[in-house]
């Protein structure tokens, strides 16, 4: 709207005095609906790609809650010859749309919109309501009485811009917001914003604080529209010489409830000790399928969004660390429970309820895990995990149907140092093998057949590189001991020839000497 014309009465017409604001005492007002403009956007654009000459079409219907004053559509053609007209062409052709609002008798200004389709307005309308309602048109109509035409060019959206002007007519905007779409809500707050419409930026703000946001798409929408409107408001308000324009940004800042939904004001409880509270209530959930599925879902938003930004990192990580030596020490405890010599004389539910506490602290650290894993943040639990010998000298004592789950903590830790995710040092590496591999290598059956979720292929490739980033003599008596189980077990131990033919060509085929001098 940076273009616009301005035309003056000329001498000898009589001037209007004293005009009434153009609202009957029914609130009536009219405007186009969407479906004309549209139908009038489609026709210029048949006439454009037919190359056939304009006709006056009839005037286009309109809804009959909303009665026009004057509407009519007419083909203009740009810039005529006042000796010689030619035919309009379809680079000259234009259509144009007259539109009343408020009555008509008293009608003492022309409001023109010229939008890039090829599509023109002209808006019957009044200086009093429009001065009133726009700082846009007051600033441009200024002192002047004489003014009586108004011409915008370049108009981006006509439709939206003829339907804002309309709602300076009603008393109450927000009630002809109601059934009004979000995105087009958001058009029309765009427009009254640039039109300087104080009471529909308000109703519009009002609207969308009122309605849900459906999807990501529409949120992220609304969010950018008010931080726009915000950042105009605060240049307005940086650059204002009177305390009007001060008044009206301040009102404009109603779009701050709006923004609660999103940021939250308490500054008391930091996101961090929110996040631990969630993650507590998970692990403490006592529905297995409630607690699966909540796993699921905060494993997935963390992925999705990193909450380990500006300096939250080593809270983030210490409150998992926290949470993985709690389970760490109720599943010890379980497992000596398990392990007692009076244990099988309990009855067979309490037994049961012993096996479920093991499976869920283990299932319990199998998460945090893969979370400290996905922020490549794990490097310490190897050192943790590594150090349970007593935990991995019970595991030895219990059946292989309930011990199997520490094994796919040790398996887990594995693909992670074989993928890169996990980057423990050499000695760590060596301890967690020393300690875990015998235990993993005895549950290995149990793993491939009782575990939906194993992969085979990739915990032996995440074992084989584990043990070949060791020294030469470690992958040999790992390799070697890992032989003697593997000629016996078969497929009931993991699989390592691709480690073991690696290891033999370093030693036999092609060995590295050093230089002794």
């Amino acid at each position: 709207m940076s273009d616009f014309k301005v035309r003056k009465l000329e001498s000898g017409h009589t001037r209007i005095r004293n005009v009434p604001i153009a609202v009957t005492p029914e609130g009536f007002w009219c405007c186009p609906s969407p479906a004309v403009l549209q139908k009038s956007l489609k026709q210029s654009n048949h006439h454009l790609n037919k190359h056939k000459k304009p006709t006056s079409p009839k005037a286009p219907s309109l809804p009959p809650e909303i009665s026009p004053i004057e509407t009519q559509t007419e083909p203009v053609a740009q810039n005529p010859d006042p000796v010689t007209a030619p035919d309009p062409t379809p680079e000259t052709q234009q259509r144009k749309i007259s539109v009343g609002f408020g009555r008509a008798e008293t009608s003492d200004l022309k409001v023109v919109l010229h939008g890039k389709e090829g599509i023109a307005v002209s808006i019957s309308a009044h200086k009093e309501v429009i001065y009133e309602n726009s700082s846009f048109f007051r600033e441009k109509m200024g002192l002047d009485s004489r003014v009586t035409c108004i011409e915008l060019s370049d108009c981006d959206d006509v439709e939206i811009c003829v339907e804002t002007i309309g709602l300076m007519y009603c008393k109450e905007v927000k009630s002809r917001l109601v059934k009004q779409s979000v995105p087009r809500v958001l058009r029309i707050l765009k427009v009254a914003e640039s039109l300087g419409f104080k009471a529909c930026i308000i109703s519009c703000l009002d609207y969308l604080e009122a309605v849900p946001w459906v999807g990501e798409e529409e949120e992220e929408s609304v969010l950018s529209s008010i931080k726009t409107l915000q950042i105009n408001a605060n240049c307005r308000t940086t650059t204002a010489d009177n305390s009007n324009n001060n008044s009206y940004d301040n009102n404009v800042y109603r779009a701050s409830p709006l923004l609660r939904r999103v940021v939250s004001s308490d500054t008391t409880t930091p996101p961090t000790e929110t996040l631990s509270y969630i993650m507590d209530m998970v692990l403490k959930s006592t529905d297995e399928r409630a607690r699966r599925e909540m796993k699921t879902l905060v494993l997935k938003l963390l992925k999705e969004n990193n909450l380990w930004v500006n300096g939250s990192v080593d809270i983030c990580t210490e409150t998992l660390y926290v949470s993985c030596r709690v389970c760490l020490e109720a599943l010890l405890v379980s497992f000596k429970q398990a392990t007692e010599p009076n244990f099988a004389d309990n009855s067979l539910e309490k037994k049961d309820a012993v096996y479920k506490k093991i499976n869920l602290e283990a299932d319990n650290i199998l998460w945090l895990v893969e979370i400290l894993c996905d922020r490549n943040a794990a490097d310490d639990f190897v050192m943790i995990w590594a150090e349970q010998d007593e935990l991995a000298q019970l595991h030895a004592m219990l059946p292989v149907t309930c011990r199997h789950v520490a094994s796919r903590i040790t398996a887990r830790l594995f693909v992670g140092i074989g993928k890169g995710e996990i980057l423990p040092s050499m000695q760590m590496k060596n301890a967690l093998l020393n300690v875990w591999l015998k235990p993993l290598m005895d549950d290995y059956n149990w793993l491939q057949h009782g575990c939906r979720n194993f992969e085979r292929k990739v915990v032996e490739e995440g074992i084989g590189r584990t043990i070949l980033t060791l020294p030469l003599e470690e992958q040999r008596n790992i390799l070697l001991a890992w032989l003697g189980s593997f000629l016996r077990a078969g497929d009931s131990c993991p699989n390592l020839q691709r480690a073991f033919e690696v290891w033999w060509r370093r030693t036999f085929v092609r060995p590295y000497v050093a230089d002794r001098n």
